[in-house]
């Protein structure tokens, strides 16, 4: 039980330092870290549910739900929302498949330039 308990205390304490970060209307946080730490969350709270520790569990949720909403409205970009996770997804798609087939993306492919004759 004072397990559960310390758990607790460390996502509230993280809860605490990540509170000013979604107040702060001109922060930017890259989705490349609050995407996976929000996913982390939600996977520890999962996991410490199904281990009966249900203050941990809350804990962790509270957590992820801060990062979720860093990844919502936080992300440098022209969007908000949800789909900002979704954003990021997709741009590691791409990411992967340069790597596993050589091409460059749509985003980052640049025209030949033309000679001046």
């Amino acid at each position: 039980m004072w397990q559960d308990l310390i758990f607790l205390a460390g996502s509230v304490l993280s809860i605490v330092f990540l509170a000013p970060t979604v107040r702060d209307a001109t922060a930017n946080v890259p989705l490349g870290s609050s995407v996976p730490s929000m996913t982390i969350g939600a996977i520890y709270a999962m996991t410490y549910a199904t281990m009966g520790m249900r203050f941990s569990a809350l804990g962790s949720l509270g957590v992820a739900t801060m990062w979720s909403l860093i990844v919502s409205y936080r992300s440098p970009g022209p969007h908000d929302g949800p789909a900002n996770a979704v954003r990021f997804v997709r741009s590691l798609g791409r990411r992967v498949h340069r790597s596993v087939t050589g091409t460059p993306t749509d985003d980052e492919y640049v025209a030949p330039s033309q000679s001046a004759d």
